[in-house]
Formats: structure tokens, C-alpha cells, sequence
């Protein structure tokens, strides 16, 4: 996939439009495309996701996107976007609160 396939376009477009505080799982952003290709919504974020707020897609079981805890949890804070902690001082975004219907 490139970056200019439209199915990546899309999938950017759905994501700059998530606003601030709050979140979509990879399946629901490629849901709101009519797909369920979530693997493919993490793929394309990661390669062309960095001029996108990539920190608001996250798992299906709340918790932020692999290998980057640290730098997703500055903006979640930032933006006040809602979390869960556990008390081994993990966290979780709280979906019920937090998830965005496109």
C-alpha cells in the first residue's frame, strides 16, 4: 500500500478527524470505511501515520498503541482523554467515555 492508495487516504482522513480527548479502535476506523481490515488501519499508521493524531486509534481492549505507552499517554494527558489506571501503574483509555462515532 502506498500512501496515495485510496483505502491509506481514507484511513488518514478518519483519523485527523477524531477530535481531541477522544479515541477509535483499529476496527472502528476501518469499519467506518465499510472494511474490517484493522490490521491494516495499524499498518498504515505506521508508516504514514506520523502527520495524524495516531495516539487517538488505540486497541479494541483500550490500551494505547504498542511500543508507544509513553509518548501517547503525554498527548492523552494533554487532551484529558478519559483513563482507566490499574494499580501496577499501567493504564487503559476508558472506551465508554472516550470513543469517538464517526
Amino acid at each position: 500500500m502506498r500512501a496515495g492508495d485510496d483505502f491509506t487516504s481514507a484511513v488518514l482522513d478518519v483519523v485527523a478527524a477524531i477530535p481531541p480527548g477522544s479515541v477509535m479502535t483499529y476496527g472502528d476506523v476501518a469499519a467506518v470505511l465499510g472494511s474490517r481490515a484493522a490490521r491494516s488501519v495499524g499498518g498504515i499508521l505506521s508508516r504514514y501515520g506520523a502527520d495524524v493524531p495516531w495516539w487517538r486509534v488505540i486497541r479494541a481492549n483500550g490500551l494505547p498503541p504498542a511500543a508507544h505507552e509513553e509518548r501517547a499517554l503525554e498527548h492523552y494527558r494533554e487532551e484529558d482523554t478519559p483513563l482507566h489506571w490499574s494499580s501496577d501503574g499501567t493504564y487503559r483509555i476508558d472506551l465508554r467515555r472516550a470513543r469517538h462515532r464517526a
